[in-house]
């Protein structure tokens, strides 16, 4: 029987993904590489970032501590992609990562104990971690991308100016249990 919290979980992070990925999809490499100044991060180096925490904390999730020997943190920092088809193939697998780690999981492996950086959480709080680390990521990112874009940027959720038209369609829907995402 399939878990209800990791089915929603699931849900929750392929969302996000996907905010992601409408973004990268209305901006160019050089837009991806812009840094608004020394202390700020491009959108390269966040997913960067991004993808080494992924490949760290859910590589072999339940049985390693979540923070791996082999992850240079340090270096997530330092732009390095040469191309917009390898910074998404890097995403991509990141995202991967994430997915097959969770997918398996059954209800009854929320209460487990999962290290970070020898640190135990159950496996519920080390999700409930990630699902706030990688939207405050994903946020940065639609929100450079919305800068490098301006007008002619796609809105991402309901545009502004169309919330009484987009809850009128949703109201006169019948009332019905739906997850946020279904329609996405």
């Amino acid at each position: 029987m399939e878990s209800t919290y990791i089915s929603g979980i699931l849900k929750q992070f392929k969302y996000y993904k996907t905010i992601g990925d409408r973004t990268f999809e209305q901006l160019n490499f050089e837009d991806m590489n812009y840094q608004p100044n020394e202390a700020s991060n491009s959108i390269s180096v966040i997913v960067k970032h991004m993808v080494g925490n992924m490949l760290s904390r859910w590589t072999n999730f339940l049985t390693e501590d979540g923070e791996k020997p082999w992850r240079e943190r340090e270096q997530e920092f330092e732009a390095s992609y040469t191309s917009k088809d390898e910074l998404i193939a890097a995403w991509e697998k990141g995202w991967q990562c994430v997915f097959e780690a969770i997918t398996p999981l059954g209800d009854s492996d929320m209460d487990r104990i999962v290290y970070i950086r020898n640190e135990g959480h159950t496996v519920a709080e080390a999700i409930f971690r990630q699902l706030g680390h990688y939207p405050y990521h994903i946020g940065q990112i639609a929100y450079v991308g919305k800068l490098m874009k301006g007008d002619a940027w796609e809105s991402l959720s309901i545009p502004k100016g169309n919330s009484a038209s987009y809850n009128a369609t949703k109201f006169n829907k019948p009332k019905g249990r739906k997850h946020f995402t279904d329609e996405v």
